[in-house]
């Protein structure tokens, strides 16, 4: 009979391995000697040794499941239960056992860690829920799109809540991206038509603006552009592929009576900047007749200056009030000296005024008497009173002699 500390073989071939429970048989062995007996099943022992050694590696050091962990264990204990091997069975078990505890703990763990994970899962996902809905009434269409596209990448990365849980978040999410979906085609759709009806306004405008850029009626077609172009600025933009061609249409009519109208006033300008310089020559020839010496040599002089003055046509609007103003500077004065000329040589005028004198010395003379007699008689008031009177027509008197010197009297 062959023994060692955890088994032996009996004189039948029949191996036994010693437990706490006692021995267990572990097989028959007919093949060779114990010791062969022995060694065989303490190499099998080994292999269990070996097994739940890399058990325990790969429950420590790996992501094995709690399910496939208590699978692989069971699997070995039934095994050791079955002493099939020759060994320390009973330290089999306490390891089997301490296994077991560790894949309860990382149970555990990993369960509290997937509580927490699908925590934090669930809070990501209202915070997603609570963005998409205040993005679903932004007017930012394209940040907004692109932000709405942005989280539903996000959600896609994120855990799967509990069923109900995670289909209510969805469809709230869900319903925010619709709700936008639906505010911005309805918008696009009426900037649709709005462009469209711009795009028929500026039709119009269009073919308005082309059909006076060959207009010669300069101020009322410029002016008529001007509305043109505040109810094209009105009109709102029309489509893309319309608005550069329409306004490149719009702008070229204008240039093209712009660019006439400009040719027509440089020569109108230039005409008129030599009517300016001719005016002036013509203002200071006249202003060599001032002063007046001879009246009808002025006069005549005058006039011929006058007619040359008419024949020459228009002069720059900004210059024609002091040119045309030594004009009539010099024609007051020859009109001044004509009318002096005229009271002068007037015989009818002049005995109206010899008239008018000789009444009013008359009656400065008689006033003068009376307030003589008056103060003789001591009515100081009466003479006054006449007095106030005498100057009044004493300097009527003045006036009318001064009138009459005119006429050389």
């Amino acid at each position: 009979m062959s023994s060692d500390p955890w088994g032996r073989v009996d004189e039948t071939g029949t191996v036994y391995v010693r437990t706490a429970d006692g021995e267990q048989v572990v097989g028959s062995w007919q093949a060779g000697s114990p010791e062969e007996a022995l060694a065989y099943f303490e190499r099998k022992y080994e292999g269990l040794v070996v097994e739940i050694g890399l058990l325990e590696k790969r429950v420590k050091t790996t992501d094995l499941s709690a399910k496939d962990a208590q699978a692989a264990i069971d699997h070995i204990r039934e095994q050791v239960d079955a002493h099939h091997v020759v060994g320390d069975l009973d330290a089999l078990r306490v390891r089997l056992d301490k296994l077991v505890q560790l894949v309860e703990a990382r149970r555990e763990e990993r369960k509290a860690q997937r509580a927490k994970q699908s925590d934090e899962a669930r809070r990501s996902k209202e915070a997603l829920v609570a963005e998409a809905e205040e993005l679903s009434q932004s007017d930012q269409w394209r940040a907004a799109g692109e932000r709405l596209r942005a989280l539903v990448d996000t959600w896609k990365g994120l855990p799967r809540l509990d069923r109900k849980s995670d289909d209510e978040l969805w469809h709230r999410f869900s319903h925010a991206r619709s709700a936008f979906s639906k505010r911005r085609k309805q918008h696009f759709a009426q900037l649709d038509a709005q462009r469209e009806e711009a795009r028929k306004t500026k039709e119009r405008l269009v073919s308005e603006a082309e059909a006076l850029s060959d207009s010669t009626d300069w101020g009322v077609t410029a002016a008529r552009y001007r509305e043109l172009m505040s109810e094209w600025k009105a009109a709102g933009r029309a489509q893309r592929e319309h608005e550069d061609d329409l306004w490149n249409r719009f702008r070229g009519a204008q240039d093209v009576f712009f660019a006439a109208r400009s040719s027509v006033f440089a020569e109108r300008d230039a005409e008129q900047s030599e009517n300016l310089k001719l005016k002036e020559e013509l203002a200071e020839e006249a202003e060599k007749l001032l002063p007046i010496t001879d009246l009808k040599a002025a006069r005549a002089a005058f006039r011929n200056v006058n007619e040359r003055w008419e024949a020459i046509g228009h002069v720059p609007r900004d210059a024609r009030p002091k040119v045309e103003g030594r004009m009539h500077a010099v024609e007051r004065a020859i009109q001044e000296a004509e009318e002096a000329e005229w009271r002068r040589t007037n015989p009818e005028a002049r005995a109206r005024a010899e008239g008018l004198t000789g009444q009013l010395q008359a009656a400065v003379d008689k006033l003068r008497g009376q307030i003589e007699q008056a103060r003789a008689q001591g009515n100081n008031a009466k003479a006054d009173k006449l007095q106030r009177e005498l100057d009044g027509r004493q300097a009527l008197l003045d006036q009318a002699l001064k009138g009459l010197q005119e006429f050389g009297g």
